[in-house]
């Protein structure tokens, strides 16, 4: 990011007393503070107090990610007969984009109009960016309503073929106390497989069962409680970090995907998407280290609920497919509803 960038960030409330904070450095999402069932107002996702850790940091705290969220093996693809080569800047894979993804990028934003909780942000992405093809246009709307709802919006339109998978990386904590763990945080996912990875992350290509698994969430569990299971995803993963294959009816509208609960605040949330996948990642890799070492936040106290298409798709014809071709647009919404529990 050049030093004379003005970084914004803009409040969304409704009238509840929901409020929404995004930056204009990656789109990002750096505070969102609901009630607990006392009423309590108090901060849910995990980010930092200022700019300069989010320019030293890689966790992606808030962000919106891409060209390509998640992990690309080998950073290569073959599209129409070309090979493309990315960076690779998570092991031999490319992570979120490459090394300047999206969420390094200044978007412009059009300033919410009076009375509007929504909040437009764009961005153009050139041809050959991060050894993408095709110039990308970006854009991305946060809406809140009145319903309690945050809507995360997003379009985006090609100059020539070109994978795109548009992600936010939020890292959410219920409880609002950045310090407690999130292993009794209760998850549901809706979804009956999932896509097993080798030792470096990357789908194998199987979409297996979650039954009699450590990774079945149909019904209510809490996170902690198998997370240590003697299990080879769970050894490769640290813990979750994988993609659930969500149950999807095939309509156009975002479905329930999963639903967190606290039970100490009575907090809950209610995701639905209209996106094909969710990476449920426990916050193995989060370790309190300084900035440039990791995080300033101690280990599992965030989870990321990550509505996406699967991890490595440019590599998987079987998977839905993530290309994007000049004369389509690409969309694609995540809606989180905030409930209290009694």
């Amino acid at each position: 990011m050049r030093r004379n960038t003005l970084v914004h960030i803009y409040t969304l409330t409704n009238g509840h007393g929901i409020e929404a904070r995004i930056m204009t450095y990656g789109a990002a999402l750096v505070s969102l503070k609901t009630p607990d069932r006392n009423g309590k107002l108090a901060n849910v996702v995990l980010g930092f107090d200022s700019l300069d850790p989010c320019l030293a940091a890689v966790p992606y705290y808030g962000a919106t990610v891409g060209r390509y969220a998640n992990r690309i093996a080998n950073g290569r693809f073959t599209l129409d007969g070309k090979c493309y080569q990315l960076p690779q800047n998570n092991g031999t894979n490319s992570l979120h984009g490459g090394t300047l993804g999206f969420d390094k990028h200044v978007w412009s934003a059009d300033p919410p109009v009076p009375g509007s909780s929504a909040l437009r942000l764009s961005y153009v992405s050139a041809d050959g960016e991060e050894g993408y093809p095709g110039r990308l246009t970006a854009h991305v709307t946060y809406r809140l309503s009145d319903d309690d709802s945050l809507s995360i919006e997003y379009q985006a339109v090609t100059a020539a073929p070109t994978p795109v998978n548009l992600v936010n990386h939020a890292y959410f904590n219920l409880s609002g106390d950045p310090q407690a763990t999130v292993l009794d945080h209760l998850l549901t996912l809706r979804a009956e497989r999932f896509t097993p990875v080798d030792a470096a992350l990357i789908p194998t290509g199987e979409l297996r069962s979650v039954a009699d698994s450590p990774f079945d969430f149909r019904l209510p569990h809490v996170i902690g409680a198998r997370i240590d299971d003697s299990d080879a995803q769970l050894s490769r993963g640290n813990g979750y970090d994988h993609n659930w294959v969500l149950s999807k009816t095939g309509s156009q509208e975002p479905e329930l995907a999963a639903v967190l609960t606290d039970p100490r605040s009575g907090r809950s949330m209610e995701v639905r998407t209209t996106q094909p996948g969710m990476q449920f990642y426990s916050g193995n890799f989060l370790d309190g280290k300084p900035t440039g070492a990791g995080s300033v936040f101690a280990y599992r106290t965030g989870l990321c609920l990550e509505t996406q298409h699967f991890p490595d798709s440019p590599n998987h014809p079987a998977f839905p497919s993530t290309i994007l071709r000049p004369g389509q647009t690409y969309r694609e919404t995540t809606v989180l509803s905030f409930l209290v529990q009694p």
